[in-house]
């Protein structure tokens, strides 16, 4: 071979070996923190304020996970399973995500608009009839919860479903007309669910009216669970089973369930409740009494898309890192790069989150995205993308820093919110290159 066509190789070889696309996809392997381009010293204030928040009472015990260039330099657990007979919280202990399953939802959507079974633009009642000829409420009495409704303007689209954007409310933690009307018809955010059927709950769901004009804004409300009821009507499987062989066992998510399996119970890492007084208490039910904390562990057919499944740390993170990757891990591609663009950027154009300023937080296909505006709140980088769940996990994918972070604790107490926010900070800041 002439030196002409060696030079030609050598240099293919560097073109290939500088662009992502050509080159295999992250896969999450511990590493020195400094391979990852984190200081040691530096990590070590977020192990001290971890170990901290425990002694201070603050928190029970938590596990956090920090992935960075596809190595992980960071995975501890903190604190307590028990605080009363001092059992450490493992950090591959089984978490209740609750609205974390959202993200897997989607996905699993998004494997199906991929393959043709929808349009992103198609209306609901295409697939479920009862969808059809909405109505959005006018007035609420909530005396007899009776109320008067206007039709709505357009059909609820998927799109609508994957922003949060449907008009469609969310029980118990919606405002007090969401609650009263989703009660009255046996509407529940979908967990510990044994007396109902999916099916049943979601064409009723349909028949009840909207609580805005699809479109016209973002609210957060029980979308997703139509959508994993949609999953199951396209792929032709219970959505347990399509996330099991579309999604966990390609991943070799080994820990992650709807049904939590009973050799793997112990895992289940315990609830507490913390008051003013700083007093922690292990209940055994919650909202009112109406969830059994143990519900992971009782079998159900009831697959909320919302907020049924329980995992780990390293399990999310895997999925994290599929996103991140560009749709593919470890040799299997399960979403397209650009599918994963459309879910990780702005889809719900000038509307805002909720009571934040809309120029900050941006919703996409199931995330929450830090906008230009947004960044200058947090460390995050504008285009993170983020959520969390119910019983205090939360997660972020921040794609500049080519970095994901997750923090699980079970609890709810006044420091949760705290810790959230000192713990990202205490990461960013121990970035050294």
């Amino acid at each position: 071979m002439n030196r002409h066509c060696t030079n030609i190789l050598n240099l293919c070889f560097v073109i290939i070996c500088l662009n992502p696309a050509w080159t295999q996809s992250r896969v999450l392997l511990p590493a020195a923190p400094e391979s990852g381009g984190f200081s040691s010293t530096r990590l070590a204030r977020l192990d001290s304020g971890m170990n901290n928040w425990v002694k201070n009472k603050w928190t029970n015990g938590a596990v956090a996970l920090v992935a960075r260039k596809g190595k992980i330099v960071f995975n501890k657990s903190y604190g307590y399973n028990d605080p009363d007979t001092k059992a450490p919280l493992d950090k591959n202990g089984i978490f209740r995500i609750a609205s974390q399953t959202k993200a897997v939802t989607t996905v699993a959507a998004m494997i199906l608009w991929e393959e043709g079974k929808f349009s992103l633009d198609d209306p609901v009642s295409k697939f479920i009839p009862s969808f059809a000829n909405q109505q959005v409420m006018d007035k609420f009495n909530p005396e007899d919860t009776t109320y008067t409704a206007i039709p709505a303007k357009r059909s609820i689209n998927i799109r609508d479903l994957l922003t949060h954007t449907s008009g469609l409310g969310y029980p118990g933690i919606g405002t007090p007309d969401e609650n009263a009307l989703y009660a009255k018809s046996r509407i529940t955010g979908g967990l510990g669910i044994r007396d109902q059927k999916l099916s049943e709950v979601m064409n009723l769901l349909g028949t009840l009216p909207l609580f805005f004009q699809p479109g016209e804004k973002w609210k957060y409300g029980l979308n997703t669970d139509v959508l994993g009821y949609l999953v199951e009507l396209w792929s032709g499987m219970p959505l347990e089973e399509f996330f099991t062989k579309r999604i966990f066992q390609p991943l070799g998510m080994k820990d992650t369930y709807f049904n939590l399996p009973p050799e793997k119970g112990k895992r289940l890492v315990n609830f507490f409740q913390q008051d003013k007084s700083g007093a922690i208490t292990k209940p055994e039910s919650t909202f009112g009494g109406a969830l059994d904390m143990n519900y992971p562990l009782h079998k159900t057919d009831y697959f909320s898309g919302g907020g049924g499944l329980s995992s780990t740390v390293y399990d999310y993170a895997v999925l994290l890192q599929m996103l991140l990757n560009g749709g593919e891990y470890k040799g299997v591609r399960l979403l397209a790069r650009n599918t994963v663009r459309l879910m990780t950027m702005n889809q719900i154009g000038d509307l805002g989150l909720g009571t934040a300023d809309s120029r900050d937080s941006k919703f996409g296909f199931g995330f929450s995205i830090v906008t230009d505006s947004g960044s200058r709140l947090t460390p995050s980088q504008a285009g993170t993308y983020a959520w969390g769940g119910a019983f205090s996990t939360t997660y972020w994918v921040d794609p500049k820093e080519n970095m994901l972070v997750l923090l699980y604790q079970q609890m709810w107490g006044p420091h949760i919110v705290d810790t959230q926010k000192m713990f990202r900070t205490l990461v960013y800041q121990a970035i050294n290159d």
